[in-house]
């Protein structure tokens, strides 16, 4: 059963909490399915912009006309956007079938005849539509009740309507975005045919570094003649699509969805920036990150923990790691395998030093098969009992694992089998997988990931650190070049350049044209099903409000910065917050300021580099970063600009770089042959075995 997805309440609890599948929202309720378009309804203040579902009935709840209250809904069927559930009571049943992007909700009732509920009275629409066809306006949003040709309705003066269908079992329920007959009279021509299956796949195209995702649904003609249905696409998928699109457009609170006419569309993304380890680019930047690095590494490292607050000390060692191969140290360099060889090994063995069976209590990692999902234990933030955030967490573990295969193939080898685990339970490709649903943590028509598993809240599911999830999908692409490995890298690098485009859009807005204009926070920090909203879990800090979406900074970060105006619109936004908070100037940062630091960076390096020095001598890092790695990140752009996206390259290990004078490229060979790189504007670099090459070009 999958878990961690938009619909997961369905599946935990007897009757779901509201699920979001945009431009809709539905919730099982004793008398059927609430629905409701909330885009007409959405609403923004300081706290969050709403769309919710309203109260049970506001819009109109689909029921059965022999069944007061449904006891329970459970899943009957799921595909990869798209569910099905069962409500039953003896013979009389309802199967539901709604998913994202779909203007439908679709029915088949059996044992009796679909029902229409009303907290009130609707307005009916006096229109010269079939008689099997109703148009009405409810909590002024339209919809239109399709039954089949023949059927005859009852009821319509009541706040219950009955659809006679004669044994015939289908219904639709279809959403009306505006009051234009030609949208529908396109809404009707699709109407009776119903969604069965859907399902998506992927490729990494390496001659352009860019993902192609296909999206496609399989029908069943109940009534008329199309074959296809209508798809609603969210910003990050039709900005990107080469697919023509109707006129017809529902608005949501991730901005505006347009529909598409037909079964199958596909979307490209480009990979951002990418480097598998911050680079050190001259010699006096490794004599100097020399202290830093010891200093790091100075104090005895604990290693036992959660497999959150220890994974990211896993996550730290990992960026060091390079840090000192590069400076040129190897003690330092022995000390950070050793420190994540005990961690990993330690974890990824189920007997401890004497052989004996690890104990729920210590590092190790359980497959429970009630859920299908592995666990790390010692668990934290509900990651057992809820299998919340198990990307944010194994994501640490994968990173830190991928440094050890490049420095070591063997070892990689010789843990393949069991890291292969932690991927498969955040992220399996194999939908007859025996152990794992398929791609739990990752929503491949929202284009991100969701962290709680279960999503019992009012607003459906949840995810807060965006920053964390590209953390896990670098995890997977790095393990997959290390490990020499063409799916999983492939699957690593469609996961990172999806969920980078939707981040960009749902959390940052980067075009400045999907927030609402009464939004008046400068983010989103956690994007919910039914809200974006402005705050974290655990504080109101606007220095944690931004930062639990940088962090970790590593060398996958420069994504971060891949909109040159974005950063210091970002940066300027958070300057305000902290003033208003602090009353201060707004740069006086007391949360995570390191992490202020390397975004800063991202538009002002030299500001950047003076805010570092002005630190005190005591200065305390964020738990999951360092000295060493603060001072590479920021001396880098200080050397070589901020990041240039205008070209590409044939390379996922490649980035570039603008000062305003220069423009600087950087190749990465991970392989062990010389290896020729081009770019988009002609340029080519060969790079030497298991090393980077830096050009400089006017």
């Amino acid at each position: 059963m999958p878990t961690n997805d938009w619909w997961s309440s369905l599946a935990w609890v007897p009757l779901s909490e509201p699920m979001y599948p945009h431009p809709l929202a539905v919730q099982t309720v004793p008398q059927g399915l609430q629905i409701a378009w909330p885009g007409p309804g959405i609403t923004a203040n300081q706290a969050a912009i709403f769309g919710h579902i309203g109260a049970p009935g506001s819009d109109l709840i689909l029921g059965h006309s022999e069944v007061t209250d449904f006891p329970q809904a459970v899943v009957e069927s799921f595909s990869d956007w798209f569910v099905t559930a069962r409500m039953q009571q003896g013979q009389h049943s309802l199967l539901l079938t709604f998913g994202h992007g779909s203007p439908f909700v679709y029915a088949i009732c059996e044992g009796g005849n679909p029902t229409i509920s009303f907290n009130k009275p609707p307005q009916i629409e006096t229109t010269d539509l079939p008689a099997h066809v109703v148009v009405v306006k409810s909590n002024n949003r339209r919809y239109a009740l399709i039954a089949p040709t023949g059927s005859r309705w009852t009821g319509l003066d009541t706040q219950r309507f009955t659809a006679e269908t004669s044994g015939t079992s289908w219904f639709t329920v279809a959403s009306i975005p505006d009051d234009q007959p030609e949208s529908l009279q396109l809404l009707l021509r699709y109407a009776g045919t119903h969604v069965v299956n859907s399902q998506v796949a992927w490729q990494y195209l390496p001659e352009t570094n860019e993902v192609c995702t296909t999206f496609e649904v399989t029908t069943r003609i109940h009534e008329g003649t199309e074959s296809g249905t209508l798809l609603c696409l969210y910003p990050h998928q039709w900005r990107h699509t080469s697919a023509p699109l109707t006129s017809l457009q529902y608005s949501s609170i991730r901005g505006p969805m347009k529909v598409l006419q037909g079964n199958r569309f596909e979307t490209r993304h480009k990979l951002p920036p990418l480097l598998p380890a911050l680079p050190l680019l001259t010699d006096p930047a490794r004599r100097e990150i020399v202290p830093l690095l010891k200093a790091d590494l100075a104090a005895e490292p604990l290693l036992k923990g959660d497999t959150y607050w220890l994974g990211k000390q896993l996550g730290k060692w990992a960026t060091l790691l390079p840090l000192a191969e590069q400076a040129g140290q190897p003690e330092l360099t022995a000390e950070c395998t050793r420190r994540l060889r005990t961690v990993l090994e330690d974890f990824l063995t189920a007997h401890d030093a004497s052989g004996k069976p690890a104990q729920p209590a210590e590092a190790l990692f359980a497959w429970d098969p009630n859920w299908g999902t592995l666990i790390g234990l010692p668990a934290s933030y509900g990651s057992d009992d809820q299998l919340n955030d198990h990307h944010f967490h194994y994501g640490y573990f994968l990173h830190a694992a991928a440094r050890l295969s490049l420095q070591d193939p063997a070892w990689g080898q010789r843990w393949k089998q069991s890291l292969m685990l932690l991927i498969r339970d955040i992220a399996a490709t194999d939908r007859n997988d025996p152990m794992f649903p398929f791609l739990r943590c990752f929503d491949p028509w929202a284009g991100h990931s969701w962290a709680s598993g279960h999503a019992r809240f009012g607003d459906g599911n949840n995810i807060e650190s965006s920053s964390e999830a590209i953390n896990a999908w670098f995890g997977i692409l790095l393990l997959g070049e290390a490990l020499h490995d063409q799916q999983l890298r492939d699957l690593g690098a469609w996961l990172l350049a999806v969920e980078t485009a939707a981040i960009d859009e749902y959390w940052f807005d980067v075009h400045d044209d999907l927030f609402p204009d009464t939004w008046p926070a400068s983010v989103v920090t956690m994007v919910w099903g039914g809200k974006g909203a402005n705050g974290t879990w655990f504080s109101d800090n606007p220095e944690e409000v931004h930062g639990i979406n940088f962090l970790p900074f590593t060398s996958a970060s420069l994504y971060l910065g891949r909109h040159p105006a974005y950063p210091p619109k970002n940066f300027a936004a958070l300057v305000r917050e902290n003033a208003a908070r602090d009353g201060n100037d707004g740069r006086q940062f007391d949360r995570w300021a390191d992490l202020m630091w390397m975004y800063r960076a991202l538009s002002d390096p030299q500001d950047a580099a003076q805010m570092r020095q002005k630190r005190p001598a005591d200065f305390q890092y964020e738990a999951g970063n360092s000295q060493a790695a603060t001072f590479a990140w920021i001396s880098l752009l200080q050397q070589l600009g901020t990041p240039d996206c205008s070209e590409t390259a044939d390379s996922p290990w490649t980035a570039t770089f603008h000062d305003g004078n220069t423009r600087s490229r950087i190749v990465w060979n991970l392989t062990q042959q010389p290896q020729t790189v081009r770019f988009s504007a002609g340029q080519q670099i060969t790079a030497p075995p298991g090393n980077f090459l830096l050009l400089n070009a006017e």
